[in-house]
């Protein structure tokens, strides 16, 4: 059974950093569709949750978010707050991905429902390598709600 992509929205401002993430992702998963949106505002218009009024969204839905805090418009933790709001992205993983590591910041976003928080590696090195780690459990290993998947080999 061939696996079915993985639809990636990565919720970045930091250029560098976007094109390090999109570049590991899809050097991890080479079953990946990425979406970047760079900031707040974006995502939250993406995902149909702009306004006063959300809609059902008239994008795909995600099946996976990549989440900075500090963005601009619109904080990162009140997209988190939205997307665990609304019923049918409430099953989507969020995996906020910032450089803050402040216990304030990292206990906010599992109150909100967060999946998983990484603070950003300062080391190139050990940031490329978090990504391949993260990108491969998000997007080859961790099971989906409702996805036909194989089950992946696991490495020698």
């Amino acid at each position: 059974m061939k696996s079915e992509p993985v639809l990636v929205l990565l919720v970045e401002d930091n250029e560098d950093h976007a094109e390090l993430l999109k570049r590991t992702l899809r050097e991890a998963a080479d079953m990946v569709r990425i979406v970047h949106a760079r900031d707040g505002e974006a995502a939250l218009d993406y995902l149909g949750l702009s306004g006063a009024e959300p809609g059902e969204g008239r994008n795909e839905t995600p099946g996976l978010v990549l989440l900075d805090l500090r963005l601009p418009r619109i904080d990162g933790l009140d997209v988190l707050r939205r997307i665990k709001e609304a019923k049918r992205l409430r099953l989507v993983p969020v995996v906020v991905l910032t450089t803050s590591s402040a216990p304030s910041d990292i206990s906010r976003a599992y109150r909100l429902h967060a999946n998983s928080y990484l603070a950003k590696p300062v080391s190139f090195d050990h940031f490329s390598r978090l990504m391949r780690t993260l990108s491969r459990y998000w997007t080859v290993w961790n099971a989906r709600p409702g996805a036909q998947r194989a089950a992946p080999a696991l490495p020698a």
